[in-house]
């Protein structure tokens, strides 16, 4: 899924390379283009599942990757490796020549292979991309995963019968806070208690309009106190002119931020207000050594 708002020319879009066969046009477009959003965001993401395991005494929680691609988020959050070991991996030339089920059954082995965190998840993958929906669930990232335009219509029995089992929605870049439809049908299809949703969005790309979907299904949303962090580096002027012009007109000093040249993205958190604990008594990434 893009993060481009509708009707405004916020960011670039790289349609091209979100529905190939396999992850490797996926994975080095985003080495290319310094993406960093992730490898922040998912250690915020985990402390907040941490908090979530401890409020609700779960043992397997269940988690939906909201506009998952390829499944980078549960990457992250399921094995004990980080982004950079990810970029590392697809630069290799040694991947050049292979057709796409056989980047899929390396892929496969070395995911058999790596160690996970605890606790165990269960993870739904949701996109509209199918071929990235199939890599996912083929490799084994996803134990569900379904390729579906939530924007446009409501959610196909399976998909929402996953939805209402889900504890926790995780989503980088934006998408979720631009989707207020989609948001809304997502938590419609969620069981009686509404999962904890945690998002990274752009500075910028906030949407009042997704806030509002939040407090109508029980949700209070805040920001996590971590300071601002790179999303990914500007294609060129005229997507920092924009970025510029959206951070500001959010209320944000973009100077020493957005003006050094990158995207940079926050930690937004929304759970039902009894769950509310001080996540300044989390271990937040506030020392997250940056990526090369």
């Amino acid at each position: 899924m893009s993060d481009e708002p509708q009707g405004e020319a916020f960011v670039t879009i790289f349609d091209d390379t979100y529905d190939q066969p396999d992850c490797r046009a996926y994975f080095r477009m985003m080495d290319a283009l310094g993406y960093r959003n992730q490898h922040h965001a998912v250690t915020a993401f985990r402390a907040g599942l941490t908090a979530l395991v401890r409020a609700r005494g779960l043992s397997a929680p269940r988690l939906l990757d909201f506009a998952s691609s390829y499944g980078i988020v549960t990457l992250l959050m399921r094995y004990r490796l980080g982004l950079d070991d990810v970029f590392a991996r697809y630069r290799a030339p040694a991947f050049d020549g292979l057709g796409p089920a056989e980047v899929i059954a390396r892929d496969r082995d070395w995911l058999a292979g790596l160690p996970r965190h605890a606790p165990p998840l269960h993870v739904t993958g949701l996109d509209i991309m199918p071929n990235a929906v199939a890599y996912g669930r083929t490799v084994g990232l996803f134990d569900e995963g379904y390729a579906e335009d939530l924007g446009a219509g409501a959610p196909s029995p399976g998909l929402a019968a996953a939805l209402g089992q889900v504890d926790m929605i995780v989503e980088c870049g934006s998408v979720a806070q631009l989707m207020p439809r989609a948001l809304d049908r997502v938590l419609s299809a969620c069981g009686p208690r509404k999962p904890w949703v945690m998002t990274s969005p752009i500075r910028g790309n906030e949407r009042a309009a997704a806030a509002e979907v939040l407090a109508r299904h029980g949700l209070v949303q805040e920001v996590l106190p971590i300071a601002p962090f790179v999303h990914r580096r500007f294609e060129g002027p005229e997507e920092q002119a924009r970025a510029l012009e959206n951070a500001r007109a959010a209320g944000h000093e973009t100077e020493g931020v957005e003006s050094t040249g990158h995207f940079h993205a926050q930690v937004l958190l929304a759970r039902p207000e009894d769950e509310a604990d001080d996540p300044r008594d989390w271990s937040l990434p506030l020392s997250v050594p940056p990526l090369p």
